[in-house]
């Protein structure tokens, strides 16, 4: 396996024109370095994160990588805050269900302002429903199945109705994800019907906290603060925010002990946490997560078609060697999908371990041969997920099958799950907490309705899977929904419909003077309304 501790001077040669691009991002202005260099001088907050930010479309993306646009430049009806994860009204004031769970009706406040000035209204809430299901991105997999176009009304100017096509356990919890666009902004930049799709991958059309001023795909956003939200701010604040992608983590870490950067996406090394935690001007927070690393395995064609391979995929992988030794012991074992801390996990399923002798038997028993190396793919910019495929790749060798490792982008990997003719054979990433369910995990990973979304990226398909979630979402009793969730991950963990790593804690590099960073499961600590500077 590669060793890459010591490379933290090389600077990868898109990661150097990340920071001169960043630096004309913010010429001319009285930005000047990210901290702020006194107390009349604007605040500045820079991000430097693992993921691309390829569109500012808060309906094309629905994924953590990206969630900064989500949270600071747009509102919801609601909002998952805290930790743990609470469900928060949040451009509505209120709301209400039918006794038959099919029609959700929500008031909403009165004054929430567009940037624009413009008021947030029901007609907006509409619009945006509307829109996620038409582009067919985003979270449009989640809604889809619940609501069809025309399902939400404008009672009102304050007050919006949904009627579902069948009751729904999750629907009020994915309820933030109809991120409300300025429904009059948008509609003005459409071209031929194609719903502003290219105006607003690179313009904001929000209510939310912060207000998009510089945009480049290559690089990264800038915004400023937004006085009129709502929520109102307290006694500090951060002016500007800017999240830039910078892929090498070693560029990162050292950016951020620099002062360049102000916070950096986690999913780092024991000895790259323990140097930023041992630096005085940098700091590690921590927090409990629901956070699964995992593989995807494309199960649509030979030889993953075999359960055979995939178990024997399953036993070559090195656990503990990944958690206990890479890691150093900073996460925990989680042998099914979902986290071992939501109700729902089947407390006898023990999962796979590392096991060459049975990795070798399960090949030997499959009918199609593997004549051709498996390609495992690995995220760009992501080094756990680099590092878990080399292993994963060291396992296979030992069992005797070849394998190539490749790495993708976000952006781009993502565009690939769509056709499982394009779906890498293996595919090591995380699934994170959009909402706080176990059908964000298992659910979602294993639902024939969700094939070829980045969360079941196997194309996984199961008549009897599918028929135990349908119930597990119609009812309303967590005790029945705990049991059908649990023999849906028996299921799959026989059949090794994936292979499943760890459940960790959450760990957020910053600057030791960045204060009031505030952690929900969902969204990953990057909204930034309550963020300041400690003078």
């Amino acid at each position: 396996m590669r060793d890459r501790h010591n490379d933290i001077l090389d600077l990868s040669r898109r990661d150097l024109m990340a920071y001169a691009g960043a630096a004309a991002l913010t010429a001319g202005t009285a930005l000047g370095s990210a901290t702020p260099a006194s107390a009349q001088a604007k605040t500045r907050f820079v991000f430097a994160n693992e993921s691309d930010y390829d569109t500012v479309d808060p309906h094309a993306a629905f994924d953590v990588g990206r969630v900064a646009i989500r949270l600071n430049i747009y509102d919801g009806l609601m909002r998952w805050q805290k930790n743990p994860a609470v469900l928060e009204p949040w451009v509505a004031e209120s709301h209400t269900i039918s006794p038959d769970g099919l029609v959700y009706t929500f008031k909403m406040r009165k004054g929430v302002k567009f940037h624009d000035g413009t008021e947030v209204k029901a007609q907006d809430v509409v619009y945006s429903l509307e829109r996620i299901l038409a582009v067919g991105k985003g979270a449009a997999s989640l809604f889809k199945s619940m609501v069809a176009p025309g399902a939400a009304k404008a009672i009102d100017d304050y007050t919006v109705e949904f009627k579902l096509a069948k009751p729904s356990a999750i629907f009020l919890s994915i309820v933030p994800e109809i991120h409300i666009v300025n429904s009059a902004l948008v509609k003005k930049n459409e071209k031929g019907g194609d719903h502003a799709e290219a105006w607003l991958s690179k313009n904001s059309a929000g209510s939310g906290a912060y207000k998009i001023t510089q945009f480049d795909p290559a690089i990264g956003f800038v915004a400023e603060r937004w006085p009129s939200h709502f929520k109102g701010w307290g006694p500090k604040w951060i002016d500007e925010i800017e999240f830039r992608a910078v892929k090498d983590t070693n560029t990162r870490v050292l950016g951020l002990i620099r002062g360049d950067f102000n916070g950096i996406g986690g999913y780092l090394q024991t000895d790259q946490l323990n140097r930023i935690k041992a630096n005085p001007a940098t700091q590690v927070l921590e927090a409990e997560s629901m956070r699964v690393m995992m593989a995807q395995i494309n199960t649509t064609r030979a030889p993953f078609n075999d359960v055979h391979v995939r178990r024997g995929i399953n036993y070559a992988f090195d656990y503990d060697g990944f958690n206990k030794e890479i890691l150093g012991g900073l996460v925990e074992r989680n042998p099914t999908p979902l986290p071992n801390t939501i109700w729902g996990v089947p407390k006898d399923v023990k999962g796979y371990s590392f096991d060459i002798e049975k990795a070798k038997a399960e090949f030997a028993q499959a009918k199609v041969k593997l004549d051709k190396p498996i390609e495992l793919a690995y995220l760009t910019g992501f080094q756990q997920s680099e590092q878990a495929a080399q292993l994963l790749q060291n396992g296979l060798t030992k069992a005797g099958v070849q394998s190539k490792v490749v790495g993708y982008p976000w952006p781009t990997i993502v565009e690939r799950f769509k056709d499982p003719a394009t779906t890498p054979d293996v595919s090591i990433y995380w699934i994170s907490t959009y909402y706080a369910d176990p059908h964000n995990w298992v659910g979602e990973m294993f639902s024939s309705s969700t094939a070829g979304t980045f969360k079941n990226a196997s194309h996984y398909k199961n008549p009897k899977v599918d028929e135990l979630l349908e119930k597990a979402l119609r009812s309303t009793v967590q005790a029945e929904r705990a049991k059908l969730y649990e023999e849906v991950t028996r299921i799959v963990v026989d059949e090794a419909a994936g292979l499943w790593i760890y459940n960790t804690k959450w760990y957020g590099p910053y600057s030791s003077k960045l204060k009031g960073i505030v952690f929900c499961p969902i969204g990953s600590a990057q909204e930034m309304r309550t963020a300041y500077y400690e003078s």
